[in-house]
C-alpha cells in the first residue's frame, strides 16, 4: 500500500486501502489536476501540516460531494525540501488522520492538491509558472498558513530585514523575501489587467488581514517609489479589486506523531518514514489532528468564491470575526490551554490529555474559563461562548489520543500573557459591575508562570523551559531564586510592574499583592505547587 497515484487509482490497491479503512477521493484525481491547472480558484502558500490537515481536507470533502470540480494550488516558501522530499515523491497525495476523542480515528487519502510548487524565484520556470497562476481570470482566493513572523519585514529592533531592504531596491524581478515574492505575483496579476483576488490570511493571529496587507502594501509602496513597478500598482493594492480579509482558525495539528505512523505501518502503508529538512522541518507522507475545527472568514472576495460554506467555513462580516478571535484567544480556548502549560510543565505531565485527569487542574481551568472569563465575553453570534469552552474542556483538552504537550504550547508564553490574560484584567477595570479583586484563578497562573520561569519543577528537579524571546532576559533575574527562599519581591517587582508583559502593570491594576502571595506559596519547598493547587481548587 504506497501512497501515490498508481497505488491509490489501481482498483487491487484501492480493495486494500478501502479493507482497512480508508476513505478513497471519490473523484478522477487526473481530471481533477488537469481542470485545476487549467483554471485554478484557490491557491495557498504554507505546505505544512495545518494545510494539509485541514485546507486541503475542505476541497477534498466538497470535490467528494461533487460541490466542486477542480482542487487547491499549494506554494511553499520557507522550506523547499517539503515539496522535493514530501509532495513528489507521492504525487502530492497524503493521509489525513483524525484523532477522536472516543479513541477511533479517520484516516482519509487526500488527493485534493492539484499542484505542488516551491515559491523560488531563482528557478525562472516555477516563479513563471506562478506568475501565470496569479495572471489567470480564473484565480478567486489566495490564502496563507505561514506563521505571524512570515509577514514581518522588521527585526525584533524594528529594523528593515536585509531581505526585504535588497528587494525593495530591486524591484519585483527575483525577490528574495517570502513577502517580496507574494508581492511579485500580486505584481503579476496587475499587469495582468488589475484583475481582482482575495489575499487570505488564516494565520493564527489578531487582524491577520491587516498584517499582509501591510506587507504586500510596503512593497508596493517601495517599487513603485523607486521606479521598480508601475504607479498604478500601489492603487491596485488599495483598491477594492484586493481585498485582505481578516480569518480565525482553530485546529490542533501536532506534529506527525510516531504512534499515528505505527498504526499506519500495521495496516501495511509503506514508505512512511518522515523527513527532517536542513530547516529542521519534520514532516511526513501523513498528518494528525483533532476533530474540531473552526474556520471563520470575513466575506470579502472580490472575484468570488465557490460554496466553502458547504465545506464547514463561516462566512460572516470583519465586526464578527474580531469577536470570534477575542473570544477564542482571551478566554475560551487560549487561556485554558495557557494554564495547562504552565502548571503541566511544573508537575512534570508530557500531554495535555494527562493534565485533565487532575482535579485540581480541571477545575482550574473551569473557573479561568466559565467564572472569570465569560463574564466579559462579547458573544460574536455565530458561534456561542461557553459552547466552545465545553468542547474545549470537554472533547479536545481531554482527548488521549491527541499528542500534544504542555512543552509545547509553553513556548513564547511571554508574548501570550498580555492577550490571554491581560484583556481579561482590563476589561474587568473597565466595567464598573466587576471588581479586580474577585479575580482569584487568574492571579494563580501568573505566579505559576513566574514559578516556571525558575525552571524548577515541583519535585525540586531542574527542567528545560521553552522557547521564549525573553528567556534570555528573564532567566538570569529567577535563577537567584531558590526553591523555599521568603523574600521575593525586589526581583519579581520589575517583571510584574512590565505592563508588555501581563498587559498591565500587576501594580497599578491592584494585583500584584495577589501574585506575589500566591508565588511564595507556589515557591515554599519541594511539593508545594501541588499542595497551593489543593489549597485554592480542593472541592468544596
Amino acid at each position: 500500500m504506497k501512497i501515490n497515484l498508481q497505488g491509490v487509482m489501481d482498483h487491487t490497491s484501492q480493495a486494500q486501502w478501502e479493507k482497512k479503512g480508508y476513505s478513497l477521493p471519490q473523484y478522477d484525481i487526473q481530471q481533477m489536476t488537469e481542470a485545476t491547472k487549467e483554471n485554478p480558484f484557490w491557491i495557498h502558500f504554507g505546505a505544512g501540516n495545518l494545510f494539509r490537515a485541514f485546507h486541503a481536507v475542505i476541497v477534498q470533502n466538497l470535490l467528494n460531494k461533487g460541490k466542486l470540480d477542480r482542487g487547491i494550488l499549494v506554494a511553499e516558501g520557507f522550506d523547499y525540501e517539503i515539496i522535493e522530499k514530501m509532495y513528489v515523491p507521492h504525487d502530492n497525495l497524503g493521509i489525513a488522520v483524525t484523532l477522536k476523542a472516543d479513541g477511533t480515528i479517520d484516516k482519509t487519502i487526500v488527493g485534493s492538491i492539484a499542484e505542488a510548487l516551491p515559491l523560488d524565484s531563482a528557478n525562472e520556470l516555477v516563479f513563471a509558472r506562478l506568475k501565470g497562476i496569479f495572471a489567470n481570470d480564473s484565480l478567486q482566493m489566495a490564502t496563507f498558513t505561514i506563521t505571524e513572523k512570515g509577514y514581518s519585514l522588521t527585526d525584533a529592533k524594528g529594523e528593515l530585514l536585509a531581505d526585504a531592504s535588497a528587494d525593495f531596491a530591486a524591484g519585483p524581478e527575483k525577490p528574495s523575501s517570502y513577502m517580496g515574492k507574494v508581492s511579485s505575483l500580486l505584481y503579476a496579476r496587475y499587469l495582468a489587467g488589475e484583475k481582482p483576488i482575495a489575499m487570505v490570511s488564516t494565520d493564527n493571529c489578531s487582524h491577520n488581514g491587516d498584517k499582509l496587507y501591510a506587507a504586500v502594501s510596503a512593497f508596493a509602496r517601495a517599487w513603485v517609489e523607486n521606479q521598480k513597478a508601475d504607479a498604478g500598482f500601489v492603487g491596485y493594492i488599495d483598491s477594492q479589486k484586493v481585498s485582505f480579509p481578516w480569518t480565525m482558525i482553530d485546529k490542533i495539528t501536532p506534529r506527525p506523531d510516531a504512534s499515528v505512523e505505527a498504526v499506519l505501518q500495521a495496516d501495511g502503508v509503506e514508505e512512511l518514514e518522515p523527513v527532517i529538512t536542513s530547516r529542521n522541518t519534520y514532516v511526513a507522507p501523513f498528518v494528525n489532528a483533532e476533530e474540531t475545527e473552526y474556520l471563520v472568514i470575513e466575506d470579502d472576495f472580490p472575484n468570488g468564491r465557490p460554496h466553502l460554506e458547504d465545506g464547514g467555513i463561516l462566512f460572516t462580516d470583519r465586526e464578527t470575526v474580531e469577536k470570534v478571535e477575542k473570544m477564542k484567544v482571551c478566554t475560551c480556548l487560549n487561556p485554558l490551554h495557557t494554564c495547562l502549560a504552565i502548571f503541566g510543565c511544573l508537575l512534570g505531565y508530557k500531554k495535555i490529555s494527562d493534565e485533565m485527569q487532575d482535579q485540581e487542574l480541571v477545575r482550574l481551568v473551569e473557573r479561568v474559563g466559565y467564572q472569570e472569563g465569560l463574564p466579559v465575553v462579547v458573544n460574536p453570534g455565530i458561534l456561542n461562548p461557553k459552547e466552545f469552552i465545553d468542547t474545549v474542556l470537554k472533547v479536545r483538552v481531554t482527548n488521549p489520543f491527541m499528542p500534544d504537550t504542555p512543552q509545547r504550547i509553553a513556548t513564547d508564553t511571554s508574548q501570550k500573557l498580555a492577550i490571554r490574560f491581560g484583556e481579561t484584567i482590563k476589561a474587568y477595570q473597565a466595567d464598573e459591575n466587576l471588581k479586580v479583586e474577585d479575580l482569584q484563578m487568574i492571579p494563580l497562573v501568573l505566579a505559576g508562570w513566574l514559578r516556571y520561569l525558575m525552571a524548577v519543577d515541583d519535585n525540586g528537579e531542574s527542567f528545560e523551559p521553552s522557547p521564549d524571546p525573553l528567556m534570555e532576559t528573564l532567566r538570569p533575574q529567577m535563577v537567584k531564586l531558590k526553591l523555599g527562599d521568603m523574600q521575593a519581591e525586589e526581583i519579581l517587582r520589575p517583571i510584574m510592574e512590565n505592563a508588555s508583559i501581563f498587559g498591565v502593570n500587576l501594580y497599578e491594576a491592584g494585583m500584584a499583592d495577589r501574585v506575589y502571595g500566591y508565588f511564595m506559596e507556589l515557591n515554599a519547598g519541594v511539593g508545594a505547587v501541588r499542595e497551593t493547587l489543593k489549597k485554592y481548587l480542593r472541592e468544596k
